[in-house]
């Protein structure tokens, strides 16, 4: 066998976007997923524990790329999902007239495929504006969930 037998399409670490945790562990300001969504906890209620021994969880919280509320009831005992959420630093070289980004970290590496935000409203256009075509110097900060990236943040240097 040959070398040119294997094509060897991606290179990440295999790591799982998500993992398991039981739902009485997770706490408010932490993440969880709802709907298949990554979301941020904002309130829990626990119910008593019901005839069938179980103490159930409600859940309220607010998607972390979009804003929305989202709710979830799940029993303290059972398994769900949270997202593995990293956020980085990133300073805007360009921004296109389409909104896309050209962000460079402090190794060097550049990344291109990111645009401006359209949540919340106007936030995109307010980033534009503190940039003003390269006179100042904007660090952005990206959140990465579940193969998603936004910016959440920025800061003039």
């Amino acid at each position: 066998m040959s070398d040119d037998d294997y094509a060897i399409e991606n290179t990440d670490a295999g790591a799982s976007e998500t993992i398991p945790m039981e739902a009485g562990q997770i706490k408010k300001g932490g993440y969880m997923m709802i709907k298949g969504k990554p979301c941020k906890v904002v309130s829990i209620s626990v119910s008593k524990t019901g005839k069938h021994g179980h103490a159930k969880c409600n859940f309220l919280a607010t998607d972390i790329f979009t804003g929305k509320k989202l709710e979830d009831m799940v029993p303290s005992t059972h398994g769900t999902t949270v997202p593995v959420v990293v956020k980085e630093d990133w300073e805007i070289i360009d921004i296109e007239e389409d909104g896309e980004l050209t962000l460079m970290d402090e190794g060097g590496n550049q990344k291109t495929d990111l645009n401006l935000p359209t949540y919340p409203e106007g936030f995109g256009e307010e980033i534009r504006d503190a940039w003003a075509g390269g006179e100042n110097t904007i660090s952005v900060t990206v959140q990465k969930a579940v193969g998603i990236e936004q910016v959440i943040s920025y800061k003039k240097e």
